[in-house]
């Protein structure tokens, strides 16, 4: 892969001069294009140790608009970094749509040293690898260009490269003990970059191997190369729209990436997808609805409840065990009420409550699982979610918010996002609170006729109960693909709030009492 590495490719200044001017250009062009599309550009650097990677990302924001490019790059990550999952800060730092950014040292770095240096087995590797294309697929597959280039160099052009850089005394810093001792192993590298290469080139993330030693050459591609990704992201986008909105769903498209706007109102679930018909069973039907708890028998199991959280809470901290909870449910089902029993008694410090509404302006710009990630919790808190990353799969879905296509991958992308947070340790639980449509509309009614609890009820919830079988078929579809081993539904009878919510404290509390 690496044969012609020692070749030295190279360009002289005359036509790097010329070629530069038009190149320029054109990228200034695309890039005032791709300003105004629904799609971002993730471009990744890595390669041999002083093959200019730095160098040609200085020159790509002097060739292009730098107000339109983020520059990332990463060393050991953080205090606040590693009590969060790895791909937290990534997921912090990508572009909005629109936008162009770069990351240096990025989601490779890490487990291509760590296998070079033997700290991890090739299955383990591989491993590393898959989760890093599931991350570019998840990306892709939304609109994201993404390519990521390879710099290299021959190993004596390596030597040469830090030997011009150490005769330099303004760039003699550059070089490091660390970069001799990789040049040492230079031999031991080259065949897991070959592995990874190989392993993770894909089409719609491709890996482009550049020489490294001649500036001009290395600048020229790695620009020309950046210009006809833009472009073909643009055509793809172009025809997408030309071919009419079922078209979207395989093209990059603002459209659906991050939910939808409060006003807006699309046609009905039947309109944009198919209407399935409603199984006899669903896992919601066979629950039993009657479930009761008196109210002596309430105060009873709440006060227990709450000082063993409490105390879980407390050990939780100590230990860095961090939790996050899903709250999911009908309209009126008592999602609000059980959450304020929950952090009653936890410290206000370390938990956030976060109620997801109509995505703003920024969070429409990413893909729709960013505002999410971007609230993962720090070691030792607890992040609660009123309502969740699910609405793409029932909300989106039946709203006609998102294409088929879209929902329809997006129960993957959710099974690998928490596959992620229980990977790291985090305590995930995900409740459904579910009534009957009789005790709904009982609750409409109250509220209705409660002044401090009338702004509660909209239009928009009476709308719904139209709609009650399509969102159970979608709650079905939903807690049968995404209720893994680690991350399980817990499906919560609502018809009485006083057994719902001591039921989802009893939860809590006992997959604590499993963590610690």
């Amino acid at each position: 892969m690496f044969e012609t590495a020692e070749l030295g490719q190279k360009v002289t200044k005359t036509t790097y001069k010329e070629r530069v001017v038009g190149l320029r250009k054109e990228l200034l062009d695309a890039q005032f294009r791709l300003k105004k599309a629904g799609f971002p550009v993730i471009v990744l650097f890595h390669g041999v140790d002083g093959a200019g990677k730095g160098e040609t990302v200085n020159t790509l924001h002097e060739w292009m608009d730098t107000r339109l490019i983020t520059t990332q790059a990463y060393d050991r990550p953080t205090t606040e970094e590693a009590e969060r999952p790895t791909f937290w800060r990534y997921w912090r730092d990508l572009p909005a749509a629109g936008r162009t950014g770069i990351f240096l040292k990025a989601w490779y770095s890490d487990p291509f040293l760590k296998r070079v240096y033997g700290e991890i087995s090739q299955d383990s590797f591989d491993q590393a690898l898959s989760r890093n294309l599931a991350f570019e697929r998840t990306l892709a597959v939304d609109g994201a260009v993404i390519l990521k280039f390879w710099l290299h160099l021959g190993k004596r052009q390596q030597k040469k490269a830090f030997q011009t850089l150490e005769s330099d005394s303004a760039q003699a810093w550059r070089v490091t003990k660390k970069d001799w001792e990789h040049w040492k192993r230079y031999d031991e590298f080259v065949p897991v970059a070959e592995h990874l290469i190989m392993r993770t080139s894909t089409g719609s993330a491709p890996w482009h191997i550049i020489e490294g030693f001649d500036s001009r050459f290395r600048n020229l591609e790695v620009g020309t190369a950046l210009l006809h990704a833009i472009r073909r992201g643009l055509t793809a986008e172009k025809n997408s729209y030309q071919a009419g909105p079922e078209a979207n769903i395989v093209g990059p498209s603002l459209e659906g990436r991050s939910g939808y706007e409060e006003g807006d109102n699309p046609e009905p679930a039947a309109a944009g997808e198919e209407s399935p018909r409603l199984p006899t069973t669903t896992v919601l039907s066979t629950l039993d609805m009657g479930k009761r708890l008196w109210k002596a028998e309430y105060k009873k199991a709440l006060g227990k409840l709450h000082s063993r959280l409490f105390d879980l809470q407390r050990a939780a901290r100590k230990e860095g065990v961090s939790m996050i909870l899903v709250f999911e449910g009908w309209d009126a089902a008592g999602k609000g009420g059980a959450i304020r029993r929950l952090v009653r008694e936890l410290d206000a410090r370390f938990y956030q409550v976060i109620a997801v509404a109509a995505p703003t302006e920024e969070e429409r710009a990413h893909h729709y699982l960013w505002r999410f990630w971007r609230n993962v919790p720090r070691a030792g808190r607890v992040t609660i979610f009123d309502r969740s990353w699910y609405g793409r799969v029932l909300v989106e879905r039946i709203e006609g918010f998102a294409h088929e296509e879209e929902w329809r991958r997006a129960y993957a992308e959710i099974n690998d996002f928490e596959s992620e947070l229980a990977g790291h340790g985090i305590v995930l639980k995900k409740f459904w609170i579910h009534v009957t449509p009789k005790e709904q509309e009982k609750r409409f009614e109250a509220r209705a006729k409660d002044p401090l609890k009338s702004w509660k009820l909209t239009e928009e919830d009476w709308r719904n109960r139209d709609r009650w079988e399509a969102y159970e078929q979608a709650v079905n579809d939903m807690v049968e693909r995404t209720s893994t081993q680690t991350s399980p539904w817990v499906l919560i009878e609502g018809n009485d709030k006083k057994h719902a919510r001591v039921r989802v404290l009893d939860e809590v509390c006992a997959a604590l009492e499993k963590a610690l």
